[in-house]
């Protein structure tokens, strides 16, 4: 039986980048998947102060040259790759100058939230999801992780719907504590939209609060992952409205009731295929 592929997609990873519980376990789970015998693939943006020399980053050439179109204007992506030699895993960086070369990541030195983390998520949400098709693997899974990863749930289920690398894949969005109490820019839902999308797809994202953004991707997910004990009531409330199958909250991780989720979900899918 072939392996199944399951692709982790974080704005954060220990070692690389250590700002809340979502590096600990996104660090922890894919190693315990593949030692459960998954195929495994690791993205996340390079953020200015991740060192690439200490880490021993090195860029991709054959998965780098692309250009991610974000208001009209194009953004050069650039892919690197670096290894957990103790996990034998590698990580896939998504680096882009203008957006990601800052000694800060989400705020500034004063505290102030970026005025531009809202095309900062679009690069890379879009940037990881042709990042897997340039690589030609086609994952049975994916799995997002953080506030920053969470157009990709909706961009998967609507203009990639058809794409022979996803329309088979599962997708499961892990909702953590809240991260910020800004807003997005009043027009993130006009820039976030792309080919075959429809205004309507995008409203909530107009001057998006970090639960919205929550919201969109528990909405295009086909299941959700509690992964802090005390999320915002409004999303939990909306994960029940929308009664999307959800993985609760481990206070200790045991990593292997993860692989179980991932089974029965697409095994329900298989079910529902021979129906």
């Amino acid at each position: 039986m072939a392996k199944t592929k399951i692709l982790f997609i974080s704005q954060e990873m220990s070692p690389f980048l250590d700002l809340t519980n979502i590096s600990k376990i996104t660090r922890q789970l894919p190693q315990a998947m593949q030692e459960n015998g998954c195929e495994i693939r690791i993205l996340m943006p390079r953020f200015g102060n991740i060192n690439e020399r200490r880490n021993r980053l090195h860029e991709v050439i054959r998965l780098s040259g692309m250009n991610i179109v974000i208001n009209e204007n194009d953004n050069p992506l650039i892919i690197k790759v670096a290894s957990i030699p103790t996990a034998r895993m590698q990580v896939y960086f998504l680096d882009n100058e203008e957006y990601f070369h800052r000694k800060y990541v989400f705020t500034d030195a004063k505290g102030k939230f970026y005025n531009d983390n809202d095309e900062r998520t679009i690069f890379f949400c879009k940037g990881a999801i042709e990042t897997v098709k340039k690589l030609g693997w086609n994952p049975d899974v994916v799995h997002c992780h953080g506030w920053m990863s969470s157009l990709i749930p909706m961009y998967l289920k609507t203009t990639y719907k058809n794409d022979p690398v996803y329309k088979n894949a599962k997708i499961v969005y892990s909702v953590y504590e809240n991260d910020f109490t800004e807003k997005m820019s009043d027009d993130f839902d006009v820039k976030a939209l792309i080919t075959d999308m429809q205004a309507s797809d995008t409203t909530i994202l107009k001057g998006a609060s970090n639960s919205d953004l929550h919201k969109v991707a528990i909405q295009y997910s086909d299941a959700v992952v509690k992964g802090s004990e005390n999320i915002d009531p409004s999303v939990e409330e909306f994960i029940k409205t929308h009664q999307k199958p959800m993985f609760d909250f481990q206070s200790v991780e045991d990593f292997k009731l993860y692989s179980t989720f991932y089974e029965e979900l697409l095994q329900d899918d298989l079910i529902a295929a021979e129906v």
